[in-house]
């Protein structure tokens, strides 16, 4: 396996990171495809509207920029992560803030492993394939 390292540009500690990076490698290899290597920087919202304008020129607030250097079935990516999005979000859909990190952070690995979600069958086969991985890193943490 090789690396996913972890980033802070703000005040928040990932849970258990290790237990983390083994639920996301375990995904992916699920996915039939090969960890290369995963930044993820953890950012408030400021630090990722100026990342989405600067690389995407787009002016609005996003919960996760995820950019994709994949070559073949090697997945390597930089994922920006607002904890702020992540904070409000939990708060939204009612769900505990781990739940909807986890989420975010399997939705943006889903996304290099091939899985879009610009239409609605799109979006519930991602839907589906975060929930299946979900339930996966739940059973791993009780064990």
């Amino acid at each position: 396996m090789e690396e996913i390292i972890y980033h802070y540009e703000t005040e928040f500690d990932l849970k258990d990171p290790t237990a983390i990076s083994q639920w996301l490698n375990d995904s992916i290899e699920e996915e039939d495809k090969e960890l290369g290597g995963l930044n993820f920087i953890f950012c408030d919202d400021e630090y990722l509207l100026k990342v989405n304008i600067e690389h995407l020129n787009h002016d609005y607030y996003t919960d996760i920029i995820t950019f994709d250097y994949c070559e073949n079935d090697l997945i390597i990516s930089d994922l920006f992560i607002s904890i702020d999005r992540v904070k409000d979000n939990a708060n939204t859909f009612e769900v505990s803030f781990e739940e909807e990190l986890h989420r975010v952070m399997v939705h943006g690995v889903m996304h290099l492993c091939g899985y879009k979600d610009k239409s609605e069958v799109e979006a519930e086969k991602m839907r589906e394939r975060e929930n299946h991985y979900l339930q996966k890193l739940t059973l791993s943490t009780k064990k």
